[in-house]
């Protein structure tokens, strides 16, 4: 596979230091790359996702991928993209955040078999010695150079303060020292990263000559209305943690995902083939198909494939399944969910006898009606169902053939369900 003619059809570069050289390097050499999250929060968001799945990308192609983990440039705040200084954190809080960071990131990035690794820039920052670092770094600085950086100057009106105009310095020595230590080769990040991921280049061609590095952006991902993608509608982040975002919410968010987002979303944040995504996108007759792939997919790889599958079952009893006969092709491994074997697995079961299986009684005896009165007012009113068919008849009983798969699903309105059971 061709990884760099992968990450362009995806519409993973954004901005290359060297086009000719980043697709060379990646295409005939095995390479340490580097990407940096600080760790401002105990918790990713979906908002850091595009990073961490070029990450897998790369890694899968046989490239080294480095996790760095901002433990010191936390501490300070990067300006980019913001309005106004980050509050400033503890030491302790910085290091914990960190930790929790990491873990999550394991998810992502195999470890195994040394085919990555995890840094935290603390471990060389702390014992810095502050005019030795301005004498041996900060001469390599042009100040003007850095005044032009879009982080810096779009912050010199609303107020930059001199703890957060290092943030670029120290971020092109990670650079560095990852380059020196590790032989890292190159450094991807967001778009707005340029200024820091160029002066980290530009810092190496002075120090280390004799290396060639790089450095390579990713898209600024935006959603239907102009806003950093990673939201929900009322404007809460999406997050990795599901102490903070159900495992289920996680998934609805990716299922709710616009018609005219999927097929950008699919190449972003699924491995399935681009061909693939481009046919079940392409087609307004499974685009709903596309949305549940895409959002199985997605819970697979942050909470793993049993809780991806679990999702996808509870979404499609509440909701309806887009494709309940698995019609359309996919690689994905949403295709292997026998969806009329497995999508009762998660909704509540009620054993019945055989002398309450009129459905007035059923209703009630389950515990989805108060009473037998609301039972028949719920019959008569159309919401009562039995195996998704809608059930009118006061009188209607349940006959043992519809327990011949084991179980009926009963129905009070949309989302109001019993599995039954016979004693």
């Amino acid at each position: 596979m061709n990884i760099y003619q992968e990450l362009k059809d995806r519409g993973f570069i954004y901005q290359e230091t060297d086009a000719a050289g980043i697709e060379k390097i990646l295409t005939t050499e095995q390479v340490r790359f580097y990407v940096g999250f600080d760790p401002t929060g105990d918790s990713l968001h979906v908002g850091h996702l595009l990073p961490i799945m070029g990450m897998r990308l790369l890694q899968g192609a046989g490239h080294f991928p480095i996790a760095l983990v901002g433990g010191a440039t936390a501490q300070i705040g990067d300006p980019s993209g913001k309005i106004t200084a980050r509050p400033i954190m503890t030491k302790e809080t910085v290091a914990a955040n960190a930790d929790a960071l990491r873990k999550q990131l394991g998810r992502f990035i195999s470890v195994e078999d040394g085919k990555a690794m995890f840094a935290n820039n603390n471990d060389w920052f702390k014992d810095v010695k502050y005019i030795d670092f301005l004498r041996e770094i900060g001469t390599k600085f042009n100040l003007n150079q850095m005044l032009a950086k879009d982080s810096v100057r779009s912050r010199l009106e609303s107020g930059l303060t001199f703890l957060e105009f290092n943030y670029q310095v120290l971020q092109a020595y990670d650079f560095f020292i990852l380059n020196r230590d590790h032989d890292c080769r190159m450094e991807f990040g967001g778009q707005d990263q340029w200024g820091n991921i160029t002066a980290g280049t530009e810092l190496l061609r002075k120090l280390r000559p004799e290396v060639d590095v790089y450095g390579m952006t990713f898209p600024l991902l935006l959603d239907a209305n102009g806003q950093k993608f990673g939201k929900t509608a009322g404007g809460n982040n999406v997050w990795l943690d599901v102490n903070r975002t159900p495992v289920f919410d996680y998934y609805q968010f990716w299922r709710n995902s616009g018609d005219d987002e999927v097929c950008r979303l699919m190449c972003f944040f699924t491995t399935l083939p681009v061909d693939e995504i481009k046919r079940l996108t392409g087609d307004s007759a499974m685009i709903n198909r596309a949305k549940e792939i895409l959002a199985y997919e997605a819970t697979k790889l942050a909470h793993g494939v049993e809780e991806a599958r679990k999702a996808f079952l509870t979404a499609g009893a509440k909701f309806g399944f887009a494709d309940p006969d698995c019609k359309v092709e996919t690689t994905s491994g949403i295709a292997a969910i026998n969806i009329k074997t497995a999508a009762l697995e998660g909704i509540p079961e009620y054993a019945a006898s055989a002398d309450e299986l009129r459905i007035t009684d059923l209703l009630a005896t389950s515990g989805l009606c108060k009473s037998k009165g609301d039972a028949r007012r719920l019959v008569l009113g159309g919401g009562a169902y039995v195996n998704e068919e809608r059930v009118s008849d006061i009188d209607y009983v349940l006959s043992p053939e519809l327990f011949a798969a084991g179980q009926v699903l009963l129905k009070a309105g949309k989302k109001n369900m019993k599995r039954i059971t016979l004693k």
